[in-house]
């Protein structure tokens, strides 16, 4: 976050304007013609941002960088290959 905000003084970035709304009670158009945008989904999306973030791969470095990438990685495979108490009480009984 400190990396980021850095990078908007250095660069004189414009902050956007202040949402004045609840954004929790806008529509999706509401929100995209605010110029808000969602934060990723879910792990996957959020590592792939990550992965092609130049600002973040700068603030840790490329070793550090790279480390986190593969480990997150790793951390999704396993979360994907996980049978939840819900699936197995909803599709066991079907096989």
């Amino acid at each position: 976050m400190l990396a980021a905000g850095l990078a908007g003084i250095e660069n004189e970035e414009e902050l956007p304007p202040e949402a004045s709304n609840n954004i929790f009670e806008m529509t999706d158009e509401e929100r995209r013609a605010a110029g808000i945008r969602s934060l990723p989904e879910d792990l996957y999306e959020a590592i792939e941002l990550a992965a092609s973030s130049k600002l973040l791969r700068d603030a840790l470095g490329e070793h550090v960088h790279e480390f986190l990438i593969r480990n997150k990685r790793q951390e999704w495979d396993a979360y994907k290959a996980y049978v939840t108490p819900y699936e197995l009480e909803r599709y066991l009984p079907i096989l």
